[in-house]
Formats: C-alpha cells, sequence, structure tokens
C-alpha cells in the first residue's frame, strides 16, 4: 500500500480534463503521471497542456509501466473492455468511463475478472458520489414518500455534429449508450432495484443508431418507470430526476452535473420543501471515492457487478426498440 496513487490516462480524451486532470490537482493523494494516445504528437501536447510528466507511445506501453498504479479509460465505449481487460492483466486499478462496455455479456467477462483480481475497478458514474444523490437515496430509503409508485429519469442534449464518435455503430454509439447509460442508472438507483424494460421506442440517426430513446420500465417491487434520453430531438435539453410516491413526490433539476446548477425539491405530508448541495464538482466525489478505494479498500458505489445490471437494462432497450446490441471492438 501506498499513500500516493499514481494514474495513467488512456487517449487524450476531452473529458480526461473535466473527469481527472481537474480534480488531481485539489487531492493530494492522486497524481496523474502518465498519458498515451494513438497520435503521439496530440499525446505529448496534452501532455503539455496538463502539465503530465510522461507521454508513452502506445497503449500498452502505458499499462505496462510499472511507476503506475491505476488506468483512467476514457477511450471509445466499444474499446473500454478490452483495454479495462488489459490493464487488469497488468495488475493495475481502473476507473472506466460510462458505460462500462459494450454490452452486458463483456461487462459479465470484465466483472469476472475483476472478482477474481485484488485490484479495484470502478465505473465512472460520477454523480452517484455527489452529495446530492446520495441525499435522494436517502429520502426514498426513508419512507417520507410512501410506497414507491414511479420513476422517471431523463437526460436530454444537442448534438447535431453527426460525424461525432457517438453516432458511430462500430465504436458501440448510440443516445442509449451516451446519455442514456445515465438515465438508466438514474432510474436504478433512484428506483432501487433493476428494472426489466416493458417497452422501448427509438429515433433513429440511421438503421442502427439511435439519436433519442424512450423506455418504459417496470420493477420487481411493483413500482413503473421511464427513462428518456436524446442527442438529438426535439426535446433539446431536460436532465432530470423525478420519483413518485403513495405520499409525496421528489424533484431534481440537474442530478448529472449539480456543481454547475441544481434543484431538488420535495413535497410530503402536505408541506414543500429545498435542498441544496456543495457547488464542489460530482468528480472530485468520484475521484476521493476512488482514491479510497485503492489506498484503502474503501468500498466503491459503482462496481463492476453494478455495471452488469446497467448494461444488462441498455441491452434490453435496444432488443424492445428493434436496434443491434452493441459490440466490442
Amino acid at each position: 500500500m501506498t499513500s500516493t496513487l499514481r494514474i495513467g490516462i488512456l487517449g487524450a480524451a476531452r473529458i480526461a480534463p473535466t473527469a481527472l486532470i481537474k480534480p488531481s490537482k485539489e487531492n493530494p493523494e492522486v497524481v496523474v503521471a502518465a498519458v498515451a494516445a494513438r497520435d503521439a504528437s496530440r499525446a505529448r501536447a496534452f501532455a503539455t497542456r496538463h502539465t503530465i510528466p510522461k507521454v508513452h507511445a502506445s497503449y500498452e506501453d502505458l499499462i505496462a509501466d510499472p511507476e503506475l498504479d491505476a488506468v483512467y479509460n476514457p477511450l471509445p465505449n466499444s474499446l473500454h473492455g478490452r483495454w479495462t481487460r488489459a490493464a487488469l492483466a497488468a495488475g493495475k486499478h481502473v476507473l472506466c468511463e460510462k458505460p462500462f462496455t459494450a454490452n452486458a455479456e463483456e461487462a459479465r467477462e470484465i466483472a469476472e475478472l475483476a472478482a477474481g483480481s485484488d485490484r479495484v475497478v470502478m465505473e465512472a458514474f460520477h454523480y452517484r458520489y455527489h452529495p446530492l444523490s446520495l441525499r435522494v437515496e436517502e429520502i426514498v430509503a426513508s419512507g417520507e414518500l410512501g410506497k414507491l409508485q414511479r420513476v422517471e429519469t431523463a437526460l436530454c442534449f444537442p448534438l447535431p455534429k453527426f460525424s461525432d464518435i457517438r453516432y458511430d455503430f462500430s465504436l458501440a454509439g448510440g443516445a442509449t449508450m451516451d446519455a442514456g447509460c445515465y438515465a438508466v442508472h438514474m432510474a436504478r438507483t433512484f428506483g432501487g432495484e433493476t428494472p426489466e424494460v416493458v417497452s422501448a421506442q427509438a429515433k433513429l440517426r440511421d438503421a442502427r443508431i439511435d439519436r433519442a430513446m424512450t423506455a418504459e420500465l417496470r420493477f420487481p417491487a411493483g413500482h413503473t418507470g421511464r427513462i428518456t434520453c436524446s442527442m438529438w430531438s426535439s426535446d433539446l435539453l431536460r436532465v432530470s430526476a423525478r420519483v413518485i410516491g403513495s405520499d409525496g413526490e421528489l424533484r431534481v433539476l440537474n442530478p448529472v452535473g449539480p456543481h454547475l446548477y441544481h434543484r431538488l425539491s420535495v413535497r410530503a405530508s402536505g408541506a414543500r420543501r429545498s435542498e441544496r448541495f456543495p457547488r464542489r464538482p460530482s468528480y472530485a466525489y468520484q475521484l476521493d471515492a476512488f482514491a479510497a478505494a485503492v489506498l484503502r479498500r474503501e468500498p466503491v458505489r459503482t462496481p463492476p457487478s453494478d455495471s452488469v445490471e446497467t448494461m444488462t437494462v441498455i441491452d434490453a432497450i435496444y432488443r424492445a426498440a428493434g436496434l443491434p446490441l452493441r459490440h466490442p471492438s
């Protein structure tokens, strides 16, 4: 056990500064020590811009670096499983961006590998580590809302650049994989269980790629739900969660990025209230949790077993919508 967690980044991804590099500067236990990219010049420019001391010529070289304890994997969806698998084989801990893998079968494979190792593998659902998310779970579990009746979650945003990799089927793209993985995960988290998919309807970019998706859910305890997601639809911007119980209702505006803005309102027992939370980025809380898991063996809220459940629902949504499952590359 060491007192510092040294992390290498796979790829010069746009999300890396927000998700890892900036939070690491306020966390004395974490050092971003290396980066690798397919384009060596891009990797060098990225390292210079973000003061990363070491640049590796390939992903393989970075994973093999004995000075690194962990790998951050923000590669395209179809590559998540391959490089998480490689990192585990090299004895590295892994913080993997969502969605965890291309499909549920691959998620189960990675989960089994992780369970058979002594390494931490954590999916980067950063919102799950923010006090707002924890408070929503606490309110639902307290019984204040009464018996759960319905959970509705949404993440919709405009992405009209159709050349973006998130519209690429070969890279396991699609609205349900990108925005939808959040909506599915929030439905599971706030609904307290993994639901079955009753129906799903997609709006298509092409024959295999969904630009928007709506799915109706049914939970084992009897309550129902709906997820709504889009990267291009008439619902241009919506980031929300709603939990309805027999005795009240909870609404959250922007549960995904509460550090930017948020609102939690609760109506129960004839009264209404709002609650506010710190503006500290959810990514900072996430990095705290990853470091604590590696350095002190503290449990994480988004382990591979959780990822399997999310990917199972995503696969079921695609099947219900008549679309093919995504595949690793």
